[in-house]
């Protein structure tokens, strides 16, 4: 019997590993099965409820396997309905997640590390130094926490799509997101599907063919129209510039036939000018790809400024003019600092911003803490 100290927790499993793991101790490939059906179908973490496991398998699980997930200190809910949480890590470190709502999707935007060594000079976690990577179970456990508060408000949506695009780059951390990814796609587990799951990074070439390799969604920060401004904005880029980063997009558009996410943010004076959007566009004419626009968003410290609306509309048509599919994404979640960009920890962050000028409206949010019991 395994001392209970060294319990191992149940979210960092993928179906393979779970099966390995009980086969050490001579149970049967399907009871692999069985606890992923109760936990992920049922959410059932109680294994005295898992009937069709025998009462000596369970008292003997009860030593192996823990189901701790990292505890939601808070909640938050924008006045355009973005949902905002933020999850203890341990040690005094803490991590946010946003929940975004439209009309034909509930989408989760995930994190993957506590802080961030791109230090991409417009977002406000590239201001906090890396701390830690996250594990398996504390990228799975969000998605877990999340479910069941959406579940608990009787909402009827689920979790349709996976974005990580949280705090820290996945691709820093590849071999656990990988492996969440894993739990989170299984037919056994959460079974979601992998054209509903992206991968966003900031240009880590190197990694990149992971991305292909798990059949999921591609999306890359671009941020800009030539190398010079984007190593002024991303300091990946002097040690993977664009050229380099276009061809290994063009490689995983072969390896999968599917589109690249540009994510390119507008920056007032620097990223916003009418040139600029021809530069792009000249600029990834051969990557198959579509482009998402995001004006700024602002946040404490920040040297960059949000551009007009009559700015970025302009930025927009002259992008489609020239024949480019973009998008003008809208801006979700600003209110409460859970907008693309301003995500960061508890320590340095504030709880709200007003944005009573800005189209969305109000001020008002909803404020939740939860506390969550030991499992």
């Amino acid at each position: 019997m395994m001392p209970m100290d060294q319990k191992v927790n149940f979210y960092s499993f993928t179906l393979e590993d779970l099966q390995e793991y009980l086969k050490k101790y001579g149970k049967e490939k399907f009871r692999a099965q069985q606890i992923y059906k109760w936990v992920y179908e049922s959410r059932v973490t109680n294994i005295e409820e898992m009937s069709n496991l025998s009462k000596d398998l369970r008292a003997e699980l009860k030593n192996l396997i823990s189901f701790e997930m990292p505890p939601v200190l808070k909640h938050l809910v924008s006045v355009d309905g973005t949902q905002k949480f933020l999850f203890d890590v341990k040690d005094g470190n803490t991590v946010e997640a946003v929940v975004i709502p439209s009309d034909d999707r509930l989408t989760l935007c995930i994190s993957s590390e506590i802080g961030c060594n791109m230090a991409c000079k417009f977002c406000f976690t590239g201001k906090q130094k890396l701390k830690r990577r996250l594990t398996a179970d504390e990228i799975v456990g969000q998605f877990m926490q999340v479910h069941d508060s959406l579940q608990k408000e009787g909402l009827g949506r689920r979790i349709s799509n996976i974005v990580f695009m949280g705090m820290g780059e996945p691709l820093d951390n590849s071999d656990e997101v990988f492996k969440s990814i894993d739990v989170i796609h299984s037919p056994w587990g959460i079974n979601l599907s992998l054209k509903k799951i992206t991968v966003s990074t900031s240009g880590i070439i190197p990694e990149m063919y992971k991305v292909a390799n798990a059949k999921v969604r591609l999306a890359v920060s671009l941020n800009a129209y030539n190398d010079e401004v984007r190593s002024q904005v991303m300091p990946i880029n002097k040690k993977y510039p664009l050229k380099d980063l276009l061809e290994e997009c063009k490689r995983y558009y072969r390896a999968t036939g599917e589109k690249i996410t540009m994510e390119y943010v507008l920056l007032k004076g620097i990223t916003d000018q009418i040139e600029h959007a021809r530069q792009v566009v000249k600029l990834l004419k051969d990557v198959p790809c579509k482009i998402n626009i995001i004006p700024f968003n602002e946040h404490p410290g920040s040297d960059y400024e949000r551009p007009s609306d009559e700015t970025v509309q302009a930025f927009h048509t002259e992008a489609m003019r020239l024949g480019a599919q973009v998008l003008l994404r809208r801006t979700m979640g600003r209110d409460i600092f859970a907008a693309c960009g301003q995500l960061a920890t508890k320590i340095d962050h504030p709880e709200r911003m007003d944005i009573s000028n800005s189209k969305i409206g109000g001020t008002h949010v909803r404020s939740f803490s939860h506390r969550q019991p030991s499992i």
